[in-house]
């Protein structure tokens, strides 16, 4: 029942609502894994609140910045190539794979990482029905 919105509204409105939507995914996440990884490490009392807040807000955090430049990434290239297929899915899914990986530092990791979130936005994009 949900319109495909790309064409119509801006890329930064876009991206707001995945970073909203996705971060607070993210949160739920870091709130579902905080305590299991609080008991695991013997947390307890305000160490064990203050891992599990902030698990909360790294996993919201870091899944709202994802889907922040894969949604303006995917847009900007959407615009730029006045085409909406799954190429730009598999640009910015490239993009946003590396931008998880970069951190590591690794070029190996960033390669891989940006190879599977491409191949699963390219594919995921493909998919949509039109």
């Amino acid at each position: 029942m949900e319109e495909d919105l790309d064409g119509v509204v801006p890329c930064s409105s876009l991206a707001v609502d995945s970073i909203i939507r996705v971060g607070t995914a993210g949160a739920i996440w870091g709130l579902c894994m905080g305590p299991y990884d609080a008991r695991k490490q013997g947390l307890t009392g305000i160490a064990r609140a203050s891992f599990v807040a902030n698990s909360v807000g790294k996993f919201g955090f870091q899944c709202g910045l994802v889907a922040g430049i894969f949604t303006s990434t995917r847009c900007g290239i959407r615009k730029y190539r006045r085409q909406n297929d799954w190429v730009n899915g598999l640009i910015a899914g490239a993009v946003a794979g590396a931008s998880i990986a970069a951190r590591t530092r690794s070029w190996k990791q960033v390669i891989g990482m940006a190879g599977v979130v491409s191949a699963f936005s390219a594919v995921a994009d493909y998919s949509r029905t039109p």
